[in-house]
């Protein structure tokens, strides 16, 4: 006889465990079913060498959102943020380093533009302000466009008013970040090569455009509203990597009763005799579970296109799903180290390794590496974003020794020659992107103990991200708030009675962010009345 729960979670990734602690909490007989042999979906640690503990994918945190943190009490099970100490962007023969001490970062920029310095200043409160603006965003439930209820509105119109209320400039400002490019905002402020590209990598993560595609800053912006402890566009690293933030939501979870399990895979969705009406899952092994709600925290081409039994789904609903636009376009190396790297051009010690090192020296280059991907190849000479957590953390590294995670656009999943070709490309990408950082630190290859090389391609067969895309789908205006992921459909909700999204393909999308998981699940115990289903 089947198990019968109140929620069966689809996915033990940072959102589908937070759906289950706040489900849990409420009271509801809550399991979540994890395929891997570990939770935390790609928000995620492992020792894949000996000694050398990795966050495989995602590997910063700021986007976390302080509710959820006080809320589920997570600091209690676990959390612990580190802070990064800014950037360090090497360049041919010299550095740009900003820092997390604010003198040091203008005596920096005063090194190679003393206007851009001044710039810095009221660019920083400028985007300060926008992220106040926008952030309350992340928690309202979108509303549905062609509703009529002034109550599905409230959290829009508190927007507007806001809006309103924002000198001309700011206006102004803002509608620049809905529609403009990431370099051409930033050219509106800054003439220093390095601290435009830089900043404009933010433009780009998560996708398939480049620093000078229109829309990319609003996605400039969608990293900047991160933050920790109450300060702005601030990113840290976690104590044992990003699978500990998983496991601090799970331990949350288990302490309100829900039930985890790994190595459970979903094979489908168990629907009534009407078809209209999610009644429990059947796992992998052929075990089933009843529920009164299934939830899928799985993307949504998972989650309609493989979870259900074809024919299900409305037409038009069906048809809007599949072209929901992933197109995975980032890669990982994640190198186990001997030694530090040591760029040629430094301020000396290893201080400037200690935050993130941005290749990134100009916004031609961030350009060009774009141009590659366009044409289904990876970019010969790829942005990539490094961070050395072992600095910070040595619990992740032997003594003496590190780990260092590189983060890399672009990487299509499309190649032209189709996306099974990353099998036989794996190696020479690898090899690009440590010739790339070569570049700037010679020395890396001699330290090098072992490499461990994603694709998108690896992403979508290991992690379960469709086209290796690691938000669950572009950040793509087209695809953000009320159609997120198709319009009349970003409340959670789906056409399949007590089947509900929890994951990144929803509002407010991708990111370390389990807001997503949040606002399900308020959803969902809303829709019940706080009732068991």
């Amino acid at each position: 006889m089947a198990q019968r729960y109140d929620a069966v979670i689809i996915g033990g990734g940072h959102n589908g465990l937070t759906t289950a602690a706040y489900l849990a909490k409420a009271g509801w007989r809550t399991i979540v079913l994890e395929k891997r042999r570990i939770l935390g979906g790609a928000t995620t640690s492992d020792e894949i060498v000996p000694g050398y503990t990795f966050s495989v994918l995602s590997y910063v945190v700021s986007l976390l959102r302080p509710e959820i943190i006080r809320e589920l009490e997570l600091p209690k099970h676990g959390l612990e943020i580190l802070p990064l100490d800014g950037t360090f962007t090497p360049v041919p023969g010299d550095f740009l380093w900003r820092r997390d001490d604010h003198a040091a970062t203008m005596r920096e920029l005063r090194r190679w533009s003393k206007g851009d310095a001044d710039a810095y200043e009221e660019y920083g409160q400028l985007m300060a302000e926008m992220a106040r603006f926008i952030k309350p965003i992340l928690g309202i439930v979108p509303p549905d466009p062609t509703s009529i209820d002034p109550r599905d509105w409230i959290g829009v119109m508190g927007l507007a008013r806001d809006f309103a209320r924002l000198p001309e400039r700011a206006q102004a400002a803002f509608i620049g970040l809905m529609t403009m490019s990431a370099a051409d905002f930033l050219e509106q402020w800054f003439e220093t090569e390095p601290l435009k590209a830089t900043m404009s990598a933010s433009g780009i993560i998560g996708t398939f455009l480049g620093v000078r595609s229109p829309g990319t800053a609003y996605v400039l912006l969608h990293h900047y509203m991160g933050e920790i402890d109450g300060a702005f566009r601030a990113w840290g690293l976690h104590k044992g990597g990003t699978g500990a933030i998983s496991e601090a939501i799970a331990s949350a979870a288990r302490s309100f009763g829900a039930e985890i399990r790994t190595d459970a895979g979903v094979a489908r969705v168990r629907l009534s005799s009407s078809g209209d009406r999610a009644t429990g899952v059947v796992l992998e092994s052929g075990e089933e579970i009843d529920a009164g709600v299934v939830v899928s925290s799985a993307d949504v081409r998972r989650t309609f296109l493989q979870l259900l039994e074809p024919g299900v789904l409305p037409d038009d609903f069906e048809a809007a799903i599949r072209r929901f636009k992933f197109r995975g376009s980032s890669g990982k190396v994640n190198l186990a180290l001997d030694a530090l790297p040591t760029f040629t051009a430094n301020p000396g010690g290893t201080e400037y390794l200690r935050g993130a090192v941005s290749i990134s020296p100009s916004l031609d280059h961030m350009e060009r590496a774009y141009d590659d991907a366009k044409y289904g190849r990876f970019s010969r000479r790829p942005y990539v974003d490094i961070v050395i957590p072992s600095l910070v953390d040595p619990s992740v590294a032997p003594p003496g020794k590190h780990v260092m995670s590189c983060f890399v656009q672009y990487a299509p999943y499309h190649l032209v020659e189709g996306p099974s070709a990353w099998e036989d490309q794996r190696e020479a990408f690898g090899e690009t992107v440590i010739d790339t950082i070569s570049e700037f630190a010679p020395n890396l290859r001699d330290v090098i103990v072992d490499r461990y090389v994603v694709t998108p391609w690896d992403m979508e067969r290991d992690w379960g991200l469709t086209e290796g895309n690691i938000f669950h789908g572009e950040l793509s205006l087209e695809q953000l708030f009320f159609s997120r992921p198709v319009p009349g459909w970003s409340r959670y909700r789906t056409p399949i009675r007590d089947y509900w999204m929890a994951g990144s393909s929803t509002h407010p999308g991708g990111g370390i962010m389990a807001a997503n998981g949040r606002l399900a699940a308020l959803e969902l115990l809303k829709a019940k009345k706080g009732t068991v289903a």
